[in-house]
C-alpha cells in the first residue's frame, strides 16, 4: 500500500468517524473519532473467524505505519507548535510558578511514585527496571491530549494556562527520564550527576534554540507588509526545521518546539497588524490542530489491533489507571500547596488539575520504543488502556466533572 493509499484511508475514516461524532453521538470530534475507531478495532477482532479479510486489512494498514514515527518525528513538531503558538500568554505568564513545579518537580515525583506503585500492586511480579520505564513514560502529562481537551472546556483561563502550560513543557523531562532508564536498561550506568547535566543541557539548549530561532523568523517575516502566504511559510518553517535541528543537535525537540511557538507569539506581538497576518496565523494553526488530532486520535484507535490485551495486561493496566491518577492527585496538592505558600492569593483547582492530566499519543509512542526483552508486550499494553481510559473517560466527563467542582465561569 502507498503512503497516499494510506493517507487517504485515514482521512476518509477520520471524516466520517467526525461526521458520526458530531451529528448522532454528539462527542467532541477526536473523543468520538477515538470512541469509534476503538470500537471498531474490537468489532473486527470478534469478527475475525467469520470475516478475517476485514481484520487482516487493517493489520496490514497499521504494519505499514510506523506509529513511534509518525508521532515523534511527523505530527509532534506541528502539534506543539500550533499548541504553543495559540497558548494566551498574559495567563501563562501570571501562572509561570506553578507551571514551572508541575512541570518539573510534579514530573520526577510522578516518575518515582508510578513506578513504586506499579511493583507494589504487581506483588513484585513486575520487575523494578521495567516498572522505571513505564512510570517515566506516562508521568509526562500529553499536550495533544490535554491542550484538545481544554479547547472544548469551559476551564477558567488560568487553569488552562496551568494544565496546557505543564503539558507543554515537561515533555522534555520525561523524554530524558525514559531515555535515562532505558540507556541503564540496555548497559549505560549513568550517575546521577551525568542525569542532571544531560537534563539541562538538552533541555537548555533546546529552550535557547527555540528563542533565537523564533526570534529570527520574526525578523524576516515583518520585511514584507502583510502577506499571510509567505507568513505561514515562515511559521510551518520554524515548527519543522527547529524541531529537526533540536534532533540532530540532541536538543530536546519537543521543548525547542513549544519554547519556539510561544516565543514566536511574543516577538510577533509587538509589530503592527500591517505587517504580519496576525489572524489568519491564527486560523491557519488551529485548522492544523484540529486536523492532526483527528488523524491521530483514528491511529490510536487502531492500534489495538497490533497489542496483545491477556488478562495479566488488562490487571496492569487498571493498576496503571489506580496508580497514575492516585499520584497524580497527590503531587498535584503537594505542589499547590507550595505555590499558596509562595503565592498566599494563588487561585486554582487541585481536583480539575488532576483529573485533566490526560496521558495520549506520547506516551504511546515511547511505549512503542521499548525493546521486547524489556517488557514491551506488557508496559505497551497497559499504556494503551490507560490512554484509552485517560481520554474518552477523563476527557469525555471533564465537562461534567467542571460543572460538579466550580460553578464560576471561565476568566
Amino acid at each position: 500500500m502507498t503512503v497516499l493509499e494510506i493517507l487517504a484511508i485515514l482521512f476518509a475514516t477520520a471524516a466520517v468517524f467526525g461526521l458520526i461524532s458530531a451529528r448522532w453521538l454528539r462527542l467532541p470530534t477526536t473523543i468520538g473519532t477515538m470512541l469509534l475507531a476503538v470500537t471498531l478495532a474490537v468489532a473486527l477482532t470478534q469478527t475475525a473467524g467469520r470475516i478475517p479479510i476485514a481484520q487482516h486489512a487493517a493489520v496490514q494498514l497499521l504494519r505499514q505505519i510506523d506509529f513511534g514515527s509518525v508521532i515523534l518525528n511527523g505530527m509532534l513538531p506541528l502539534l506543539l507548535f500550533a499548541a504553543a503558538f495559540l497558548l494566551d500568554l498574559d495567563h501563562l505568564g501570571q501562572e509561570k510558578l506553578a507551571v514551572t513545579l508541575l512541570a518539573t518537580v510534579g514530573t520526577v515525583l510522578s516518575f518515582f511514585f508510578v513506578s513504586g506503585l506499579m511493583v507494589l500492586l504487581s506483588g513484585g511480579r513486575l520487575p523494578w527496571m521495567q516498572c522505571l520505564l513505564f512510570g517515566a513514560l506516562v508521568s509526562p502529562t500529553d499536550p495533544i491530549a490535554v491542550v484538545e481537551m481544554l479547547g472544548r472546556s469551559r476551564v477558567p483561563a488560568r487553569i488552562q494556562a496551568q494544565l496546557a502550560g505543564e503539558s507543554l513543557f515537561n515533555d522534555g523531562i520525561g523524554a530524558v527520564l525514559f531515555l535515562t532508564m532505558l540507556g541503564i536498561a540496555t548497559g549505560a550506568t549513568p550517575t546521577p550527576a551525568a542525569v542532571g547535566l544531560s537534563l539541562v543541557v538538552d533541555s537548555g539548549g533546546g529552550i535557547l534554540l527555540g528563542i533565537a530561532a523564533a526570534w529570527l523568523t520574526s525578523h524576516l517575516m515583518r520585511r514584507l507588509d502583510e502577506n499571510h502566504l509567505v507568513d505561514i511559510l515562515f511559521t510551518v518553517a520554524l515548527a519543522l526545521g527547529g524541531y529537526v535541528l533540536a534532533s540532530l543537535a540532541h536538543l530536546s525537540a519537543p521543548l525547542e518546539a513549544v519554547v519556539a511557538g510561544i516565543a514566536l507569539r511574543h516577538f510577533n506581538s509587538r509589530v503592527a497588524p500591517n505587517r504580519i497576518a496576525h489572524e489568519r496565523l491564527d486560523r491557519f494553526w488551529r485548522v492544523i490542530d484540529e486536523i492532526q488530532n483527528s488523524i491521530l486520535f483514528v491511529l490510536m484507535g487502531f492500534v489495538s489491533l497490533s497489542i496483545a490485551l491477556d488478562r495479566a495486561t488488562w490487571g496492569a493496566g487498571l493498576a496503571a489507571i489506580f496508580s497514575v491518577n492516585l499520584v497524580r492527585f497527590s503531587c498535584v496538592v503537594l505542589l499547590l500547596a507550595v505555590v499558596r505558600l509562595l503565592q498566599p492569593a494563588h487561585r486554582s483547582s487541585a481536583l480539575i488539575l488532576s483529573w485533566g492530566g490526560l496521558r495520549g499519543g506520547l506516551s504511546l509512542a515511547l511505549a512503542l520504543s521499548v525493546p521486547e526483552a524489556l517488557g514491551r508486550s506488557w508496559i505497551l499494553g497497559t499504556t494503551y488502556i490507560l490512554v484509552v481510559f485517560s481520554i474518552i473517560v477523563q476527557g469525555t466527563s471533564m465537562g461534567w466533572f467542571l460543572r460538579r467542582t466550580t460553578t464560576k465561569p471561565a476568566e
